[in-house]
């Protein structure tokens, strides 16, 4: 089963040929990072799978590359310099640090004339860049402009499988591609519609947020055209709200990989985490990520999961893709349509939501009722 899937991936999924190059890499422990026995197997786990995964690879083309680096810390932390290096070829790179823009990039610091440059420079050597990328590391790339570069100048395609486990393969790896894509599509045809969204949960969630000019996106795991990127599980239609313009509160039951002993609220004005409310020790390490920079309260996303196959609760990767939840980010969303620049994006997700769409006219329809398409 899992071979066959991996095979999936390749042919399916990414449209690999002969003459491509891809990369896969994955993230060891860092040195700084403190894990969990448990959390410590789950990683060497996805080392193994990421090295079978290039191992496999070799029937599609003779062009792969596996590589790893010590962990960045957090989802949305650009990927460090050597796998960059490997992405866009010596020349990019070298010119974007003679131009003194790597380290901006790589900070998320880099300003919008900056980042007009280093396009610039990432195009003039995109014949250097691989032409599709798995990723398997712990932590996401997807919210990176490292991603975006590869995407949408280099035309890489680009399938992010942060966290992924193995027992995806079984479950929402094992979905029919096509009547996923066409849900998926529907549903974001729909949401399109919409100018201001609300989103009500039984746990006592409330969110009103407007998507006024920004478009929703569809995640539906085929990404065999040029400059294609979602995840694989696949399965989701998102957008980056307004900033400024979500109010009410979320109340979260579970975190990125377990479920919480007891709830924590955050309280959202004027499109940003005022406050977080609650005991649990996941309270503690989000003030803490909160208060490295201001950007990280930013609402980033609102997601709705979209794959009938997805059933684990404990791993964002696959929780935020279960048919009729939701799930709201944190942090950045420079690269889907948003404004905020951080290095620190977050997903939560919430079951069994009512979501109603209101166009621009005034008019109110139930996209989910209790979790359950209307």
């Amino acid at each position: 089963m899992i071979t066959k899937t991996i095979h999936s991936i390749y042919k399916i999924n990414l449209g690999v040929r002969k003459n491509e190059k891809v990369l896969v890499f994955t993230d060891r422990i860092s040195e700084t990072e403190e894990q969990a026995g448990n959390d410590c197997c789950r990683r060497e786990r996805l080392r193994d799978l990421a090295l079978l995964t290039a191992e496999v690879g070799n029937a599609f083309t003779k062009k792969i590359t596996y590589q790893e680096y010590a962990a960045i810390g957090s989802h949305g932390a650009e990927p460090p310099e050597e796998l960059w290096l490997t992405a866009f070829g010596e020349k990019a790179v070298k010119e974007l640090k003679k131009q003194r823009l790597l380290r901006p990039l790589l900070k998320k610091e880099i300003t919008e004339n900056g980042l007009k440059k280093a396009e610039s420079i990432v195009r003039q050597y995109r014949s250097s860049a691989v032409n599709a990328v798995i990723a398997l590391s712990n932590y996401s790339t997807s919210h990176t402009r490292f991603r975006d570069l590869l995407t949408r100048v280099c035309g890489c395609r680009y399938a992010s499988m942060p966290l992924f486990d193995i027992s995806m393969f079984e479950g929402a790896m094992n979905v029919d591609w096509r009547a996923l894509k066409k849900r998926t599509i529907a549903i974001t045809k729909a949401v399109s519609k919409a100018e201001t969204i609300t989103i009500k949960t039984p746990n006592g969630s409330f969110l009103t947020l407007s998507k006024k000019g920004r478009n929703a996106y569809s995640d539906t795991g085929f990404l065999v055209k040029q400059g294609s990127f979602g995840n694989l599980p696949a399965g989701e239609v998102f957008l980056a709200p307004v900033e400024g313009s979500a109010h009410g509160r979320l109340v979260l039951e579970w975190a990125p990989t377990r479920e919480l002993k007891s709830p924590v609220t955050l309280i959202v004005k004027e499109g940003i985490v005022k406050e977080i409310i609650g005991e649990e020790p996941y309270a503690e390490y989000l003030r803490a990520k909160l208060n490295e920079r201001p950007e990280n309260r930013n609402i980033a996303e609102l997601g709705i999961g979209t794959n009938d196959r997805a059933k684990r609760p404990d791993n964002i990767l696959e929780s935020e893709k279960i048919l009729g939840t939701i799930h709201i980010a944190l942090g950045d969303n420079s690269s889907f349509g948003g404004r905020v620049k951080t290095p620190f994006h977050q997903d939560f997700v919430f079951f069994r939501p009512d979501v109603v769409l209101k166009t621009k006219d005034g008019k109110e329809t139930y996209l989910l009722k209790n979790g359950l398409l209307s």
